[in-house]
């Protein structure tokens, strides 16, 4: 399992790898626990990162970080153990992507909740403007995903077969150009849970050093500006390559 690495997180392929398995050989002897059992238990800790967020002070950053750690363990987990238990199943990889989209919209959620002080730590009211943006930064993540998702929906329903890989470069040169520094730069995997979560720790991290929610807020932004800007951008990329052709 350690050689899988078609769209293997980087995380994934570093470390958690290395844990899942060990703990995919002790649930799959020991244990009755099914795989959609774990998938849905994955939901739930992504889920649950994005509420710990809403906690003030450096502890709702460290645990929302934390949680997602679990999360990304229990995404390894729940393939491995239905691959040995030769228990796969199409409900099993659509609760994964409902998953996905369900702990990153969380998430980000979350985060907007954490920036509008809802506690009152910095003052007398809350400020709803940043969970308005958290709320545009999840809503720009779910939309990626599902731009993804739906190529295949779409060439489903019109009796054409999964999108290869080499479908996906854009027939226009300059838009392969943009598409290929993207990747380089790889910043709208900054939308993505893992690094989602290591962004909103080293905030929340400055923000217990010198104060105050500055940096916290300052990640809302960020996060909403590249999720709505790699929103467009991947739609273009698709309508512009050979997928859905």
């Amino acid at each position: 399992m350690l050689q899988r690495r078609s769209a293997e997180h980087w995380a994934g392929r570093l470390y958690m790898r290395r844990i899942s398995l060990r703990i995919t050989r002790v649930l799959s002897t020991i244990t009755a626990i099914t795989p959609n059992g774990l998938t849905y238990l994955m939901m739930f800790t992504g889920i649950l990162a994005g509420v710990a967020l809403v906690l003030p002070g450096i502890t709702g950053a460290v645990l929302g970080a934390l949680l997602i750690q679990v999360y990304l363990l229990l995404d390894c987990v729940d393939g491995e153990v239905a691959r040995w238990r030769r228990q796969t199943s199409l409900t099993g990889v659509y609760l994964d992507r409902v998953g996905h989209y369900m702990s990153e919209a969380a998430l980000l959620t979350g985060l907007g909740l954490r920036a509008t002080d809802l506690l009152h730590r910095e003052g007398h009211g809350s400020h709803w403007e940043w969970a308005f943006l958290g709320t545009l930064a999840a809503l720009g993540a779910i939309l990626i995903k599902s731009e993804t998702d739906l190529v295949d929906v779409a060439r489903a329903r019109s009796g054409m077969t999964a999108v290869e890989d080499s479908a996906s470069v854009p027939r226009s040169s300059s838009v392969a150009k943009a598409r290929r520094a993207a990747s380089f730069l790889k910043f709208h995997r900054l939308v993505g849970a893992v690094e989602a979560s290591l962004f909103i720790l080293a905030a929340g991290i400055g923000d217990a050093v010198h104060g105050g929610l500055f940096l916290t807020r300052l990640a809302v932004v960020v996060l909403a500006a590249i999720a709505m800007l790699q929103t467009v951008l991947h739609l273009l990329s698709i309508v512009l390559s050979s997928r859905l052709r």
